[in-house]
């Protein structure tokens, strides 16, 4: 397990060779910034999201959410945990990023985001700064951070995904689910046809079906839109996700053992197997390019 975990790190840390610290101290870490988002509700994104940090802490990584669905905020409800400070709080100098960060199962971290990034349009300059400043102390906490997107393909949900370096799409076997993450690709795609976009079916029947979803929709983007897309797992329907959510307790803890845990540990596994974007910029990037697609 220590092997694996340590065989995990460096490949989130990995960077290009002019952004390597030839001294060996770390002091140019940065975080791995996914964000994950989907087409439409209710095809269990944000399950997916704490399942998947719970995973990739369980391979010895430090994880951090940040909820960005500002109207639905569920990181919390799943949890069973109510934060006491917001992204807020941060921005108006009323508490640190270290007291905003609230404490989750399986030593992973979560930042209720709340209208805080709708916020910084209204601040000064002096404030922005600091935050930003703030902000880029994560790249040292933590070799990943997941963002939780709201679903849909607004403006502020297509901010989010054009700013973090690495995009995970979740879908299901429903038409309309299906429908509505090819436009969010086609929308990606007229931005950065380089943008990695990983794919995750849920809620699906059987293996053979989420096998074709997934090539259905990597083919459709590659010859429609020249984005290749990447098949990163599935998971199959399983009442214990329905269970788990009923308590508000993550389905990897209520059932370690069930096949939606198996598949969400797999996926973790495949995800930093791959090689990241050489183009990686971090927790600091990540809110530098956001800031500028909400004109601030």
């Amino acid at each position: 397990m220590n092997d694996q975990a340590e065989m995990l790190r460096k490949i989130v840390n990995m960077k290009s060779d002019n952004r390597q610290d030839n001294t060996g101290s770390g002091s140019d870490k940065i975080a791995r910034v996914i964000t994950v988002t989907s087409g439409k509700g209710g095809v269990g994104k944000t399950n997916i999201t704490i399942n998947l940090a719970l995973a990739l802490s369980k391979k010895g990584l430090k994880v951090a959410i940040l909820d960005a669905d500002f109207g639905l905020a569920n990181i919390d409800v799943l949890f069973g945990i109510i934060p006491k400070y917001t992204l807020l709080d941060l921005i108006h100098d009323e508490k640190n990023i270290f007291e905003i960060l609230t404490d989750g199962p399986d030593n992973i971290k979560f930042l209720s985001g709340g209208s805080g990034v709708e916020e910084l349009i209204r601040i000064d300059r002096k404030k922005l700064r600091k935050f930003v400043s703030s902000i880029s102390l994560l790249d040292k906490l933590f070799d990943v951070i997941l963002i939780d997107t709201g679903a849909g393909l607004s403006q502020n949900v297509m901010s989010f995904i054009m700013a973090a370096d690495e995009v995970l799409l979740v879908t299901t076997p429903e038409p309309t689910a299906i429908t509505d993450a090819y436009a969010l690709v086609k929308m990606v795609s007229r931005r950065d046809k380089k943008k990695p976009i990983n794919i995750i079916v849920n809620k699906a029947d059987s293996v053979r079906e989420a096998e074709e979803i997934a090539n259905k929709l990597c083919v459709v983007s590659q010859k429609f839109l020249s984005l290749r897309l990447l098949k990163l797992g599935y998971i199959l329907y399983d009442d214990n996700v329905t269970k788990s959510v009923k308590i508000q307790r993550p389905f990897s803890l209520y059932n370690p053992k069930c096949q939606a845990a198996k598949s969400i540990s797999d996926i973790a596994l495949k995800l930093f197997s791959q090689k990241p974007s050489e183009e990686m910029s971090g927790a600091k990037g990540f809110i530098s390019r956001l800031l500028s697609y909400f004109g601030v």
